[in-house]
C-alpha cells in the first residue's frame, strides 16, 4: 500500500533544509539570471547569456547535419540509424521511458509522448533508453563501468542496434546524499563537472559516432523529505553543467580552462562530442519561471525526489519540445515532412 505523508509534516520536513541550505541568497533560475549571481557565481545558461556564443552555436549545428542513418558497422546506408540514448539515473529513466528502465516506455514520458507524435521522424531515429534507476554519476565515469556493458547487451543489441549507431544523446546524472555545497572548493558541484566530463569521455569511446551530447540537471528539490538529493545540490547542479559546457567552449578556443582543470580534455573533437545544454528543468517550486515552469508537490513521489506521473509527463514535454525545435535536433528528429523553420539556442 502507498504512504502517504502528511502535507504539514511534509513542510516540516522540507522547509529548514532549503532555507538552510542556502544561507540567505535565494537561487534564480540560470536562464532568469543574466547578469545576476549566486554565491558569487555568475548565471544564465551559456557564458554570455542564454544563447550559446556563435563558434558553439555553428559548431553544434555542423555536427547535427553530419548527422546520417547508419548501419550496424556504422557506415551511411538508407536503412540505417540514428540512436538518441538516454544515459542516468532513476528520475532520467523515469522521465525518459519508465520506472525499470525497459520498454514498453510509459504513454506519459518523452519516449511514449514522441511516439504519439506525427511530426517525430519514423523512418531512422530510434529512442533508446539506457537509463536505470540507482545508477549515479560514478556509475557511468569510466568506459569500463558495467552500465555500458548492459546498455549494449541488453538495449541495442535486443532491438538489432550497435554503439556505432548511437550519434546523440540525452545525459542527466546526479549523486546521491551530496553535502558540500558551495561556494566551497570542494563543493559537489564541482565533484559532478569532474564525472560529467568523464562521463563525456568515456561515452566518446563506446560510441565513436556520438557527435551531440545535450545535458541537463536536476528539478527542485525543494520538497525532498531525505537527504538523497536535495536543495541547494539540486540547483547547483544546474551550475555544474554550465561550468562544464563554458570549458568545452574555451578549451576549444585556446582559451583557459574555467574549472580549473576539473573538466578535463573536452577541446579535442575525438575525445570528447560536441556537449550543450538539453533543457533546464529547475524552478524555484511554485514560483513561476519567466517561461511559466513551476514545480508543485503532486510533480513529486512521496520522498519529494523522484517524479510522480504529472512530473516525469511534464519533463517528457519539455524534452519533446527541445528535440522538436532545437536547431541542434529537428532536422534529425522531426520528419522531413514536418519540419518548420524554427531558431533558438
Amino acid at each position: 500500500m502507498r504512504r502517504f505523508i502528511p502535507v504539514v509534516a511534509l513542510l516540516v520536513a522540507v522547509t529548514p533544509v532549503w532555507t538552510a541550505a542556502v544561507a540567505g541568497e535565494q537561487p534564480v533560475p540560470l536562464l532568469d539570471g543574466v547578469g545576476l549571481t549566486y554565491k558569487g557565481f555568475a548565471l544564465g545558461l551559456y557564458p554570455e547569456g542564454n544563447e550559446a556564443p556563435a563558434d558553439h552555436r555553428a559548431a553544434g549545428r555542423a555536427q547535427a547535419g553530419a548527422l546520417r542513418p547508419l548501419d550496424a558497422d556504422g557506415l551511411p546506408h538508407s536503412t540505417g540509424k540514428i540512436v538518441l540514448l538516454s544515459i542516468g539515473m532513476s528520475n532520467t529513466t523515469q522521465e525518459f521511458c519508465s520506472r525499470s528502465g525497459r520498454a514498453p516506455c510509459d504513454p506519459w514520458t518523452f519516449v511514449g509522448q514522441a511516439l504519439a507524435d506525427g511530426a517525430v521522424d519514423r523512418s531512422h531515429l530510434v529512442l533508446a533508453n539506457g537509463a536505470r534507476g540507482g545508477q549515479s554519476a560514478g556509475t557511468w565515469d569510466a568506459p569500463e563501468r558495467p552500465n555500458y556493458v548492459r546498455v549494449r547487451e541488453e538495449i541495442l543489441a535486443p532491438a538489432g542496434l550497435s554503439e556505432s549507431q548511437v550519434q546523440a544523446a540525452w545525459v542527466k546524472v546526479a549523486n546521491p546524499r551530496p553535502a558540500i555545497a558551495l561556494p566551497a572548493a570542494d563543493a559537489d558541484a564541482w565533484r559532478l563537472v569532474e564525472q560529467i566530463g568523464r562521463i563525456v569521455r568515456a561515452m566518446k569511446v563506446h560510441y565513436p559516432n556520438l557527435r551531440l551530447i545535450f545535458l541537463s540537471s536536476r528539478v527542485y528539490g525543494g520538497y525532498a523529505t531525505t537527504t538523497l538529493n536535495p536543495e541547494p545540490y539540486a540547483y547547483e547542479s544546474g551550475l555544474a553543467v554550465k561550468w562544464l559546457i563554458e570549458s568545452q567552449i574555451r578549451q576549444r578556443r585556446g582559451e583557459a580552462d574555467p574549472t580549473g582543470g576539473r573538466a578535463g580534455d573536452l577541446g579535442d573533437a575525438s575525445t570528447a562530442p560536441w556537449i550543450g545544454w538539453g533543457p533546464y528543468l529547475w524552478a524555484s517550486g511554485t514560483a513561476p519561471r519567466s517561461d511559466g515552469l513551476t514545480w508543485e508537490m503532486r510533480d513529486f513521489a512521496a520522498d519529494g525526489t523522484h517524479p510522480s506521473r504529472l512530473g516525469a509527463e511534464k519533463v517528457g514535454r519539455l524534452l519533446l519540445e527541445f528535440f522538436k525545435t532545437s536547431p541542434y535536433t529537428r532536422e534529425w528528429f522531426v520528419s522531413a515532412a514536418r519540419r518548420r523553420p524554427v531558431d533558438h539556442p
